[in-house]
């Protein structure tokens, strides 16, 4: 979503760094390309306004003239107010009498009813016993869509056919108690606009039960709508946090940056894509850091650590430093990788250099390797993966027509197979001092 964004501003901060001691022109001038790439971005004029003018301010005082260089200064300025338009992280309210109730709501289409079976997971994950409830009774399928999602997370859905959504939840909350769940999720119903009707209903059911958070689901692909949307419920309900929906969009993505200062309601989530587990607890630190290129380590390793397994991973590792990596265990790690989500956000995360290095691979070229190299391994039999060196001429053909590529494809994989091998080799005898000699 803010790819065009950090690519401006890593434009704006190269030529920042070029420069030796900085003047206020300079800084001035530099400003005024931040200002323009924020309001590219479809950020908030007002909060546009604020944040260039607190970090001019900052960038033309005493910490940035005695600095040793000046530039690094400057975007470790932008950085630190970048965090503090995004606001603080802020987590869900989780305390009280069992079940907690947590309510989403949002207009058709913001994405609430996936955010609600991803939150359940994310609860599910975390040692909570949940009951997610449909009480959206107007739009077509969405109690099957829910319960479709439920299943996939392994929690249970709780419906009632012809009973009005107050009602229903509060039928949900007497099973809840008797059952012991922990938190007890309500996908509401929505509209195509606001109205009257629906914060009425909103209304009644937190009437019937007590709320202990009161979650707005705002699809982040609407830009500067959802700044409108978020005031308009935040007006007529009680809002304790939003949940902005398909991050992983090509969105401008100023939506994310403006909504907390615009609206004072803290974030909580952000949904990066389509997968269950793609929702991620907001953090404006990462979130900055991935705005301005810096990359999110933190993010990457707890994907890493969610998709991968730990035994696997070290009996991978062993046979690897042993020399007895197999093709086998190459796409069992492709697999893994594929695991940790679309590869444009995991290239997103990584810092600096590696990063720039990296994403100057598009995401779907990237993608499309990682394919070929799954078919090719996939055509080929067990024997041949566990002891590579049968791969003959004729075996080389068969596995190139089985996998619909060229015999060239199937030779270059076996190629940077063979690299890997010898350097892992190498690697184990000279505990790394043969390196400069193999890349040499």
């Amino acid at each position: 979503m803010f790819e065009s964004l950090t690519q401006r501003l890593n434009q704006i901060f190269d030529n920042l760094r070029r420069r030796g001691k900085l003047t206020a022109e300079d800084v001035d001038a530099v400003m005024r390309e931040v200002r323009l790439a924020l309001l590219e971005a479809d950020v908030h004029y007002s909060v546009v306004k604020s944040f260039v003018a607190r970090v001019r301010e900052r960038a033309v005082g005493a910490e940035v003239s005695k600095a040793l260089n000046p530039a690094q200064q400057v975007i470790k300025i932008v950085h630190e107010e970048l965090i503090a338009t995004l606001g603080e992280p802020e987590r869900l309210n989780l305390t009280g009498p069992r079940p907690r109730v947590l309510m989403l709501v949002g207009l058709q289409g913001s994405g609430k009813t996936t955010a609600a079976s991803k939150l359940a997971r994310l609860l599910r994950s975390q040692g909570e016993r949940v009951l997610l409830v449909a009480a959206d009774p107007y739009r077509p399928a969405a109690i099957k869509q829910l319960q479709t999602m439920g299943d996939r997370v392994g929690v249970p859905v709780f419906t009632e056919e012809g009973v009005r959504p107050p009602e229903l939840v509060a039928h949900a909350y007497d099973q809840a108690q008797k059952g012991g769940v922990s938190v007890m999720i309500i996908d509401t119903a929505g509209r195509s606009q606001l109205d009257q009707a629906l914060m009425d209903e909103l209304r009644a059911i937190a009437q019937r039960v007590t709320v202990v958070e009161t979650l707005l689901v705002v699809d982040a692909m609407i830009g500067q709508e959802a700044l409108h949307v978020a005031e308009g419920f935040r007006d007529t309900v009680s809002l304790t946090g939003l949940i902005l929906t398909k991050m992983d969009g090509d969105a401008r993505g100023g939506a994310a940056i403006s909504i907390r200062s615009v609206t004072g309601v803290p974030l909580k989530f952000l949904g990066t894509g389509e997968g269950v587990d793609a929702l991620e607890a907001y953090d404006p630190r990462r979130l900055a850091s991935r705005i301005l290129g810096m990359g999110d380590v933190i993010g990457l390793i707890e994907r890493a650590e969610a998709a991968f397994d730990e035994k696997m991973a070290q009996e991978q590792a062993e046979r690897m430093m042993s020399g007895e990596f197999t093709l086998e265990d190459f796409a069992q790690q492709l697999r893994q990788v594929r695991k940790m989500g679309p590869l444009s956000q995991i290239l997103e995360m990584l810092p600096g250099s590696m990063g720039q290095m990296a994403r100057q691979v598009s995401p779907e070229d990237a993608e499309k390797q990682l394919k070929l190299t799954e078919a090719i391994i996939n055509s080929m039999t067990v024997e041949e993966r566990r002891h590579p060196d049968v791969l003959n001429a004729s075996r080389r053909r068969r596995i190139a027509r089985g996998c619909g590529h060229d015999v060239q494809d199937v030779n270059r994989l076996i190629k940077q197979f063979r690299e890997a091998q010898r350097l892992m080799k190498t690697i184990q005898k000279t505990g790394g001092r043969g390196l400069p000699r193999l890349f040499g």
